[in-house]
């Protein structure tokens, strides 16, 4: 008799939030979405309302249930990944929040962030990141110096705060627990990857309590209960967005560079062994099941769609005419502009919290959007460059998210690396590496169709335009970093 389980994947992004069922077979038969609001209170400044991230949510499962139909009650686990960085803080007795969702795009408290750089090094090798302010302590540091509901909650003895995954789970699961993965604990700067745990030197250092995070464990755990509409399923995976987006085609090959595009950019290396230290890179844990413990080698691009709509609303190009038009201009033949992109600041191998970007050279605003698409393909070339001189250099790149829809980005990818780049049918690859975790990691875990391979070319103007980016940027850095 066929295996008539199925697993429902939860993937709570930047934009919207979205509930996908799949069966035992990774073929995706139902989904619901609901976007959410992206608040922008201050320059630098990037937030959600924490009842619009848990009603969208439910609004999301409601939606792929009610497609399902009968076929729901054969749902038999649900997973949530989310995105990493962002953090929010709330009663642990009521539940109520008490600040808003602060996105791991936002960058208020930059200015105290620097002031831990210093210490880069030594943090670099408990955490495997770099001092950011898009990392949670930065963000929990302003909520408990600025918001008197949190100092308050503090004193009284009821303050939860921490990954926004955890508050999710806090409210969305019968038993409302205070839990945290990997993946979510790691982007936190507190959490020490070779211990798999909080790391007390780093509350002591940072100047934040402990007693509010939730408790580490697993990727794969028994969370809790959802109740999807009166039935009672296990919750059994909990991870980020990009942990879940290299498992969405099965197992991972040491050999392959996984490239994610949206909001940001970001480069996995799955390379089972740590790597202790990755100078300009991040490590960490992408997987903890069983007894499987699974490392990664990332590089990370703050600005990809995210610097998309940025400079269409800088030039006054409509999102429709935009998302209607950008292949057409990816497709031009002219000479483009280069476009320096520092939205959101300059993540790996650079670290810049604050970089001005810019437009080298001129053109319509056609040619400057696809300039600013070609800048986020040269980000992610700097980041593959930056890997091979820490890891055997990979065979070929597998692209996913909303951006690796664009022929255009995958071809410049292939050419300017010189690798086959594989786009699969399904670039959706958050949920369905989700669903392939709930499943037990299964052998047979087929792509739902045949995707494409591009091929790379002779484009000799690309690569020139590529050599003269990359010394534009290292210029305007060196400037930036002298002050």
């Amino acid at each position: 008799m066929a295996n008539t389980n199925l697993y429902l994947a939860i993937d709570q992004g930047g934009h919207s939030s979205r509930a996908l069922v799949f069966d035992n077979s990774g073929v995706l038969l139902a989904q619901g979405q609901e976007t959410i609001a992206v608040v922008h209170p201050q320059s630098g400044w990037v937030e959600h309302h924490p009842q619009e991230v848990l009603s969208s949510t439910r609004q999301a499962i409601d939606q792929v249930l009610n497609a399902l139909g009968e076929r729901q009650t054969n749902i038999v686990a649900a997973g949530l990944a989310t995105q990493r960085s962002s953090i929010v803080c709330w009663d642990r007795n009521t539940g109520a929040a008490l600040s808003p969702v602060i996105s791991w795009q936002d960058r208020r408290a930059a200015q105290w962030a620097a002031q831990f750089y210093k210490h880069d090094a030594a943090i670099h090798h408990a955490t495997g990141l770099f001092v950011t302010a898009h990392y949670g302590v930065s963000k929990l540091h302003w909520c408990m110096e600025n918001l008197p509901a949190v100092r308050a909650a503090r004193q009284q003895g009821c303050l939860a705060w921490g990954p926004m995954a955890s508050f999710m789970l806090f409210h969305l699961l019968e038993e409302r627990p205070l839990w945290v993965d990997p993946a979510n604990a790691s982007r936190t700067l507190l959490w020490n990857f070779h211990a798999l745990d909080w790391d007390e030197e780093l509350l002591d250092l940072f100047g934040v309590p402990g007693e509010p995070l939730p408790r580490c464990v697993p990727t794969c755990y028994e969370f809790g209960h959802l109740n999807l509409q009166g039935r009672r399923v296990p919750l059994t995976v909990m991870t980020g967005d990009q942990s879940a987006a290299a498992y969405a085609f099965g197992v991972p090959h040491h050999g392959t560079a996984y490239v994610n595009i949206g909001t940001g950019a970001f480069v996995q290396r799955v390379c089972g062994g740590n790597i202790d230290y990755a100078p300009r890179l991040l490590t960490g844990v992408v997987l903890q099941c069983g007894d499987t413990l699974e490392h990664v080698l990332e590089g990370t691009v703050n600005g990809a769609g995210s610097a998309l709509v940025e400079v269409e609303q800088q030039l006054g190009v409509s999102a429709d005419d935009a998302q209607r038009n950008i292949a057409q201009w990816l497709n031009t033949t002219a000479e483009l502009p280069l476009f320096l992109n520092g939205v959101s600041g300059l993540g790996s191998p650079y670290w810049i919290p604050q970089f001005g970007s810019r437009f080298v050279g001129t053109g319509s605003s056609g040619d400057k959007l696809a300039a600013v698409a070609e800048s986020i393909v040269f980000l992610t070339q700097v980041n593959l460059d930056e890997m091979e001189t820490l890891f055997v250099a990979p065979q070929r790149i597998v692209v996913s998210g909303g951006l690796a829809r664009l022929d255009g980005i995958c071809q410049r990818l292939a050419d300017v690396s010189g690798l086959p780049v594989y786009r699969p049918a399904e670039c959706e690859a958050t949920a369905r590496g989700t669903a392939f975790l709930l499943a037990g990691r299964p052998q047979h875990w087929p792509e739902p169709g045949p995707g494409v391979t591009f091929t790379p070319q002779a484009n000799e103007a690309l690569r020139q335009r590529y050599q003269r980016w990359r010394a534009a940027m290292e210029k305007e850095i060196a400037q930036a970093r002298r002050g």
